[in-house]
């Protein structure tokens, strides 16, 4: 069941994906000859009277919106006929904005997923921000007892930002590992600063400095609701936010962490969307749709940075082609081009090889 409702979800983030290939491909006016959730053999269609074979096929970990004389490249070139309603035979700055559509698709569903949980405001649990310091993490002294933290010190910042509970805590040391962090402490009526720099959890890729929180200090917290208008603010903020982390953490891949645990593929993703979902919901309705909501902003997040890559066969790698052709007025030879495709899908086979090796070991640690 927890599979299930994984695949369910990750299905609709890739259906909201290829939509943005097939709605911004159509204003174009560039025909789209299939339109597929899932890969491989075909289990349904129906073609339209547009001529679009809209499918449903066997494996459910992908899709794709295909465009007219996509699979015809090397025969337009050969004969020079790049018919107008074709994908390369468009303008350049079409064909970019068809690219981009699939991952602006994603970024607008985050946005939204966002706004939709400040929307509605939430409870959720969590202990105090008066730390016990742990004086030895990884056989070393800990960063915070190194910096001068003490067991009873309340944090009230980190970096400047306001902390109000240990959550708050642990998602902004988490963000900075092997990063100098400034950490504002009261300690008996008394605010102190003190400079740590977070060690680097090889199997999380995340940053820790040797904090516990309070079981005793552990309640019921909220998330107070917002307006329309500053709820899509605060959706926006979040999403741009998460993006910056995003970036940020595929830095943290150079850095030794162990990259079966920390790289997750389509299966231990699935996996961990259905289980949260279904933590969620044990929790309450509410707190299932929110999760629900969470789950997909993020991972929305996750899809608009990887097919903008500027890889091959991502979208990235055709916003490049196009972005270069539109700069220099001219079309991108085929050689170059076959080079670039190739080589990036050279590159995705050795990921998802990758990828799925680590998922397979996650299952079998499970």
């Amino acid at each position: 069941m927890t599979l299930v409702i994984g695949l369910v979800l990750l299905l609709f983030l890739i259906l909201i994906h290829e939509t943005g290939h097939f709605l911004f491909a159509r204003l174009c006016g560039v025909k789209v000859e299939s339109f597929s959730i899932g890969m491989g053999p075909v289990l349904l269609h129906h073609k339209t009277k547009k001529e679009t074979d809209f499918r449903i096929s066997f494996i459910p970990l992908g899709g794709y919106c295909s465009m007219k004389g996509e699979k015809d490249l090397e025969e337009c070139f050969e004969t020079g006929n790049f018919p107008e309603d074709s994908f390369y035979g468009t303008h350049p700055l079409k064909r970019l904005l068809i690219a981009f559509a699939g991952p602006l698709a994603n970024l607008v569903l985050s946005i939204a997923c966002f706004t939709g949980i400040a929307l509605a405001g939430y409870t959720y649990w969590s202990a105090g921000n008066v730390v016990e310091v742990i004086e030895e993490l990884d056989g070393e002294v800990s960063p915070a007892y190194s910096a001068g933290l003490r067991s009873g010190d309340e944090i009230i910042s980190i970096d400047g930002k306001q902390v109000f509970d240990f959550s708050d805590i642990s998602s902004c040391i988490a963000v900075k590992p092997l990063e100098e962090v400034r950490i504002e402490v009261l300690r008996n009526g008394e605010t102190l600063l003190f400079t740590a720099v977070p060690f680097l959890d090889k199997d999380t890729g995340a940053g820790k400095i040797g904090v516990k929180s309070d079981p005793s200090s552990v309640k019921e917290r909220a998330y107070p609701s917002l307006s329309f208008f500053p709820a899509v603010a605060e959706g926006t903020v979040k999403t741009f936010s998460s993006l910056a982390v995003t970036i940020k953490s595929v830095a943290v891949l150079f850095k030794g962490v162990n990259l079966t645990k920390v790289v997750s593929g389509p299966l231990r993703i699935t996996d961990f969307m259905g289980s949260s979902v279904k933590e969620g919901f044990k929790a309450g309705t509410k707190q299932g749709f929110i999760m629900i909501l969470e789950l997909m902003g993020i991972i929305s997040i996750s899809l608009f940075f990887t097919n903008m890559l500027p890889v091959g066969v991502f979208d990235g790698g055709l916003i490049l082609t196009a972005f270069v052709e539109w700069i220099s007025g001219r079309r991108l030879p085929l050689k170059a081009r076959m080079i670039i495709q190739y080589s990036g899908l050279f590159l995705i086979l050795v990921l998802m090889v990758f990828v799925l090796g680590g998922d397979i070991l996650y299952f079998i640690r499970k």
